[in-house]
């Protein structure tokens, strides 16, 4: 099973804490939308590549990069790709 499949069969145990939300509807701009919705869909895109590394997933899509602890399935970040 790959890591993008492993972490979608878990998509029901994806959930932040309070400072999560705040953290990443800051770095995302999304001016109260729902951060976990916003994540899990992303997250579900076909377009999304999603990469082990050590104790988190690494999900990137459209120049969005969410951190997900691959134990908990906490998201512990989430945030735009710095544009040069």
């Amino acid at each position: 099973m790959t890591d993008g499949e492993i972490l979608l069969k878990n998509a029901d145990k994806i959930h932040t804490t309070k400072m999560g939300l705040e953290r990443i509807g800051k770095n995302l701009s999304l001016n109260g939308a729902d951060a976990i919705e916003y994540c899990k869909k992303r997250i579900s895109d076909k377009n999304c590549v999603v990469i082990r590394r050590g104790k988190n997933y690494y999900c990137e899509i459209d120049n969005v990069t969410i951190t997900v602890n691959a134990h908990s399935f906490t998201v512990i970040t989430a945030h735009k790709a710095k544009q040069f």
